[in-house]
């Protein structure tokens, strides 16, 4: 799908536009993690090594990972179901469009599969923004990259930056949900972040406004106070806020 396709996702003149990473964001695990250590001939961890230590960007990573998967379409598509997503996302979604604000998934992932999961919980209609996952043979896979980009820092399947540049063209206001690694660099170039594990530390660092979230509960009980610009307003970062009263209870 085209990127003006997802960029005219939801309301017309909506301010804000709610992007949001999938794999230990949304979902409880890592899908292709789960993939690979299920059906990942041997290799896939050398691979893994090599893009933490910053050898390699994680395109090149995923896409010769990917080859390395064993498995028919039935035995992914098995393994797939058992995975779980915060129970609370499907009300953060709902809320978001409530307020008249489109929520899209930006992921480095697996975007067939990003989808299927969600369509189990009724958001199969969420635009998905991620790397192409295709069957190559009867029990082999690979990768293409519709959002990649050849300036992308990190060399991902999915540039979450450029991503995030083209809807500022139909939103003027970027909220961004991520947990990891593959949401730092986009997390310096959007204008509110709510962070889970890794990324809390990240926005931390780096003075990032953003406020620290367990999961979609206290997303879900933020989302209001920071569309309404109730938390946006502040003069200079570095600045964390503390979870509004209503999602302290939920922590």
């Amino acid at each position: 799908m085209l990127l003006s396709q997802y960029v005219a996702d939801g309301q017309p003149g909506s301010e804000w536009i709610v992007l949001c990473d999938f794999d230990g964001t949304i979902s409880k695990q890592d899908v292709t993690d789960t993939l690979l250590e299920h059906f990942g001939k041997p290799g896939w961890q050398e691979l893994e090594a090599a893009w933490e230590r910053g050898e390699i960007g994680s395109r090149e990573c995923m896409a010769k990972q990917i080859a390395l998967l064993d498995a028919s379409r039935e035995e992914l598509d098995d393994l797939v179901t058992g995975i779980e997503i915060d129970p609370a996302f499907p009300d953060f979604v709902a809320r978001a469009r409530q307020l008249g604000t489109p929520v899209h998934v930006v992921s480095d992932g697996l975007a067939s599969v990003i989808t299927a999961i969600l369509d189990r919980h009724g958001l199969a209609d969420l635009p998905v923004v991620a790397n192409r996952f295709e069957q190559a043979g009867p029990r082999s896979w690979r990768l293409a990259f519709p959002y990649a980009d050849a300036a992308c820092r990190k060399a991902s399947g999915t540039c979450k930056c450029s991503y995030g540049s083209g809807v500022r063209n139909a939103h003027g206001k970027i909220l961004y949900v991520g947990d990891g690694a593959s949401d730092f660099c986009v997390s310096g170039t959007v204008d509110f972040v709510l962070a889970k594990h890794r990324l809390i530390d990240h926005c931390r660092e780096h003075g990032l406004v953003h406020i620290p979230i367990a999961g979609f509960d206290q997303a879900r009980n933020a989302l209001d106070f920071i569309l309404n610009g109730q938390l946006h307003a502040i003069a200079q970062p570095p600045r964390e806020f503390t979870t509004p009263p209503a999602a302290a209870s939920t922590a």
